[in-house]
C-alpha cells in the first residue's frame, strides 16, 4: 500500500467534503456513549483493493475505533465474505461509512476489472497498463489499485515522460521534429515515445529513433504488420478504445504494452456494505 503521508490528505478531504459541519443524522438518532460492532461484506464477487484506506478513513474520525481487516488487497473475494470488523462508538463508524466504502468500492472495482484484462491476456507477451485517464486527486490511489489487479502503470504525470501524441506531432511540424525538440529537451538518457496512426507514421517514428512507439487505433491486421516492422527495434504499445472484448486479438498481434483507460475512467464499482451487528 501507499505510505500513509500520501494517502492521508486524499482521505481528509473526502471526509470534510461529506461530513462538512457534522453529520446531523448520526447526531440526533444515536446516542453519544453508545458503542457498536459492525462489519464490510462483500455483495459481489471481486478483487479487493483499498483496505488501508477505507480503516485510515475511521482513524482519523476516531482513533480509538478497531478495524480488523479479514482479507488482503489483491484478494479474490466473494459475495457474502465478511472482509472487516469494526467496533468503537457507533457515531465515528456511521460517519465514516460511505467515505471508507465510496473509496474500498471504487478501488476494488479497479482493481477487479484489471484482473479481467489480465486474465485475457494471458499466455501473450502483452502487459496491461493504464493511462493518466483518472479522477482528479485520487490517480495514486487509482493507480495502486491497477497494480493489486496485476496490472502496470504507465505514466504518473506530464513530467515523468516524453510521449509525443497526435497534436504535439501537428503543432511540431511532423514527427522527426517533434522527436529531435523532444530530445533536445530530454537529454540522451530520456526514453521517447510516439504515437502513431499508420504505418507510414511508424517507419518516421523509428526513423526518428522513438524508443517505444505507440499504435493507436489500428486494427489487428495493421497491429501485426507494425510489430513485424519494427522487429524489436522498439518497444510497441497499443491503445485506442480497447475493451474486454478485443483486448486479446490485440495481444495476440505481439505488442507488449496495452494501455487502457477504462480500466479507471469508466469503472463500476464493486458493491460492499458495511453493517451494525445487533
Amino acid at each position: 500500500m501507499l505510505p500513509r503521508f500520501v494517502i492521508e490528505p486524499m482521505v481528509r478531504a473526502a471526509l470534510a467534503e461529506d461530513i462538512r459541519s457534522g453529520d446531523i443524522t448520526t447526531e440526533a438518532t444515536v446516542p453519544a456513549g453508545l458503542t457498536a460492532e459492525a462489519e464490510i461484506i462483500a455483495k459481489q464477487a471481486g478483487i479487493l483493493a483499498g483496505l488501508d484506506v477505507a480503516a485510515l478513513a475511521f482513524a482519523l474520525l476516531d482513533g480509538e475505533i478497531l478495524f480488523r481487516c479479514e482479507a488482503r488487497d489483491g484478494d479474490a473475494i466473494l459475495p457474502g465474505q465478511r472482509v472487516a470488523f469494526l467496533s468503537g462508538r457507533a457515531r465515528s463508524i456511521l460517519t465514516g461509512e460511505r467515505v471508507a466504502l465510496n473509496f474500498l468500492q471504487r478501488l476494488s472495482g479497479i482493481a477487479t476489472r484489471t484482473r479481467r484484462f489480465v486474465h485475457q491476456v494471458a499466455g501473450t507477451r502483452a502487459t496491461i497498463v493504464d493511462t493518466r485517464k483518472t479522477t482528479p486527486g485520487l490517480r495514486l490511489l487509482e493507480k495502486y489499485a491497477v497494480r493489486v489487479g496485476g496490472g502496470q502503470n504507465h505514466r504518473y504525470a506530464l513530467d515523468d515522460a516524453i510521449l509525443i501524441k497526435d497534436n504535439h506531432i501537428a503543432a511540431a511540424g511532423g514527427i522527426a521534429e517533434a522527436v529531435r525538440r523532444a530530445r533536445a529537451r530530454g537529454g540522451h538518457t530520456t526514453v521517447i515515445e510516439v504515437e502513431t496512426q499508420s504505418r507510414e507514421q511508424v517507419e518516421e517514428a523509428l526513423a526518428a529513433g522513438a524508443g517505444i512507439i505507440m499504435l493507436d487505433n489500428m486494427t489487428p491486421a495493421a497491429m501485426r504488420d507494425a510489430v513485424a516492422l519494427i522487429a524489436g527495434r522498439a518497444v510497441v504499445e497499443a491503445s485506442g478504445g480497447i475493451n474486454e472484448d478485443t483486448v486479446r486479438a490485440v495481444a495476440e498481434a505481439g505488442v507488449d504494452l496495452i494501455s487502457v483507460g477504462a480500466l479507471t475512467h469508466s469503472v463500476a464499482a464493486l458493491d460492499l456494505s458495511l453493517e451494525i451487528r445487533q
